[in-house]
C-alpha cells in the first residue's frame, strides 16, 4: 500500500514539472492557438484552452485503463490516479480560486496561497505568447511574495 501512495504523491507532484514545462514551452509555443483564449478577456464559460484539460484527463483515463487491464501495467493506475488528483487541485485552484470561472466567496490568507495567486496574476499581465514569466500551478518561488 506504501508504494501505491508513494506512486499516486510522486506523480502529483511530478506533475507540477510537467504542468509548467507544458506551460511555458507547448502552451507558450506552438499550441499557443489554443492558450491564446485564456490572455484575452472574454465572457464566454469555455475557451479554446479548456482544450488542454482535455488532453490531461485523456493521459489519466489512459493509464487508469492500462493500469487496469494489463496486469504487469498495474502501477499505471496508481499514476493515473496522481495525474486526476493534480487535475483537481489544478481545477479548483486556477479555474475557481484565482479566475473564478465558478462564482463563489474566497480571500486567500495563508502567504503561500497569496504568493501563488500573485505569481498567477503576474503570469497574466502579458497578453503575449512572448514575455511571461511565472509557468507554474500549484508553486511559486518566493520572488512572489
Amino acid at each position: 500500500m506504501l508504494l501505491k501512495f508513494l506512486l499516486v504523491v510522486g506523480t502529483f507532484l511530478l506533475m507540477e514539472g510537467v504542468a509548467w514545462f507544458t506551460h511555458k514551452y507547448i502552451m507558450h509555443g506552438f499550441m499557443w492557438r489554443w492558450h491564446r483564449s485564456h490572455h484575452v478577456h472574454h465572457n464566454e464559460p469555455l475557451e479554446k484552452n479548456d482544450l488542454f484539460a482535455v488532453v490531461f484527463a485523456l493521459v489519466s483515463i489512459s493509464t487508469f485503463a492500462l493500469g487496469t487491464y494489463i496486469p504487469s501495467l498495474w502501477f499505471l493506475f496508481w499514476v493515473g490516479l496522481g495525474v486526476l488528483c493534480y487535475g483537481i487541485f489544478y481545477f479548483i485552484f486556477h479555474d475557481v480560486i484565482v479566475h473564478r470561472r465558478i462564482k463563489i466567496k474566497f480571500i486567500a490568507k495563508h502567504p503561500y496561497m497569496k504568493r501563488i495567486m500573485k505569481a498567477h496574476y503576474v503570469h497574466h499581465k502579458v497578453h503575449t505568447r512572448e514575455g511571461a514569466e511565472a509557468f507554474g500551478f500549484l508553486y511559486a518561488p518566493k520572488k512572489y511574495e
